[in-house]
């Protein structure tokens, strides 16, 4: 077997008419009389290999008729085009040979529950409606760094073990280092990141930050992905135009090249098509305060918004919507308040429609020296971890913007999941931390 040419399933169409060799794993098979139809998936598709007795002789035949699910083999035959088969192509079989049986696989057609599947993550990403989702968040993630390396910022790489926090203390992992000292696994890459853009003007981080918060909503991993740009000289208005052309072309990207997965997922993509144009509405907290309460919600001024708020306030939209301007209270140490009023600040939160919640939190750093380090005391965080950062207002401060998108948000709303744990390979969540 080894002359045939090895071909990805992906890939048949180049091959119609010749004879190939597909190597991957029965993904299921049925019988009708002298002819087995054998699904095979190599990773990049699925492919119907037909074995007659005629054309693979009885000993052949009848050891197809045992291969059990996921078996590894290597299959040889030549393409040809049918409609009716996945992916159009299906290949006419000379030879089968078995590479490595597979035992009783525990992932049956029958309905199982989610604690067995996510026990079984491991096999569990190798089933269709996984392996479009991760499909898609490998898009999403490519498609990130494509918006961002076309527009000439910088990958700027922060660091994963950091010596504080960057929003607060209560929801770190905290790590001994080497006896010595704490350390903590980084909530983002942010802090790191504005270094960068005064360095380099524009920068993006990307990599897994981890939330220590004891949350058990369908909105919440303990370990996630974020990309996270940052521009020097940028003001929140700039900081939200990036956000809204960054967020559209991941749609675009997802419909133009990943159709076959949204169908898969059965995903309905009229919300997608509306999402892939800019505008994006815009609406400031006070006003999404007085639409939350012209529903019956009771809410007051000053708090940050749930999920309930944020599922309600998407409802009133056919696109996602920018809500700008939050409390300074309820944000982060390090955003600028506005000059025009105090009490708020240049920030904003980018909400996906059908209830996905915020996909996008950012806006415009405290860029004076004096007015930072009095919010760091103020927050009670100590200054000395903290000096490093403020030594980039020492020196040539300007003002800058920037933001963080959750991969995982952003690939549950695209994929129309409900719950996020499906859109990372192995999610790790306050009571699951295997496989």
């Amino acid at each position: 077997m080894g002359h045939m040419t090895w071909v990805y399933i992906e890939d048949l169409p180049r091959h119609a008419g010749q004879e190939v060799t597909l190597r991957g794993w029965l993904y299921n098979r049925r019988s009708s009389g002298k002819v087995h139809f054998l699904l095979v998936r190599d990773g990049t598709g699925v492919c119907q290999c037909v074995a007659s007795l005629a054309d693979v002789g009885a000993d052949a035949f009848a050891a197809a008729d045992h291969l059990g699910q996921e078996t590894s083999l290597e299959v040889t035959g030549a393409v040809r085009a049918d409609k009716r088969a996945p992916g159009g192509f299906e290949l006419s079989v000379k030879t089968i040979h078995q590479v490595s049986a597979a035992q009783a696989y525990p992932i049956t057609p029958k309905d199982h529950g989610v604690a067995f599947l996510l026990d079984q993550r491991h096999l569990w990403i190798r089933s269709a409606r996984q392996h479009a989702i991760l499909r898609i968040r490998s898009e999403v993630e490519t498609a990130c760094r494509d918006f961002f390396n076309e527009r000439g910022f910088v990958l700027f790489d922060a660091p994963i073990l950091t010596p504080t926090s960057c929003e607060g203390t209560t929801n770190l992992f905290e790590l001994d280092y080497f006896g010595e000292r704490k350390a903590y696994l980084t909530q983002s890459g942010q802090l790191y990141a504005e270094a960068g853009a005064l360095a380099f003007g524009k920068v993006y981080t990307f990599g897994p930050t981890f939330r220590a918060e004891k949350s058990k909503t369908r909105r919440h991993l303990t370990e996630f992905w974020m990309v996270e740009p940052e521009v020097a000289y940028f003001t929140l208005d700039e900081d939200m135009q990036l956000a809204e052309d960054l967020v559209s072309f991941l749609v675009r990207r997802v419909l133009e090249r990943r159709a076959t997965e949204l169908k898969t997922l059965e995903r309905d993509i009229a919300p997608l098509d509306r999402a892939a144009t800019t505008p994006y509405p815009r609406i400031s907290y006070d006003e999404a305060i007085e639409r939350l309460r012209a529903k019956g919600m009771e809410i007051k001024w000053g708090g940050d918004f749930g999920g309930d708020e944020e599922t309600a306030l998407s409802s009133e939209f056919e696109k996602p919507v920018m809500i700008h301007r939050y409390p300074t209270q309820c944000k982060a140490f390090y955003m600028k308040q506005d000059p025009a009023r105090l009490e708020v600040a240049l920030c904003v939160d980018m909400i996906a429609p059908e209830g996905h919640g915020e996909i996008v939190g950012g806006g415009q750093r405290e860029d004076d020296y004096e007015t930072l380090h009095r919010k760091i005391v103020e927050h009670g965080l100590p200054i000395e971890p903290f000096n490093w950062y403020l030594d980039l207002r020492r020196y040539g401060s300007v003002p800058h913007a920037g933001f963080g998108m959750g991969i995982e948000r952003v690939v549950g709303w695209l994929c129309g999941i409900h719950h996020i744990r499906e859109t990372i390979p192995f999610p790790r969540m306050m009571e699951r931390l295997e496989p």
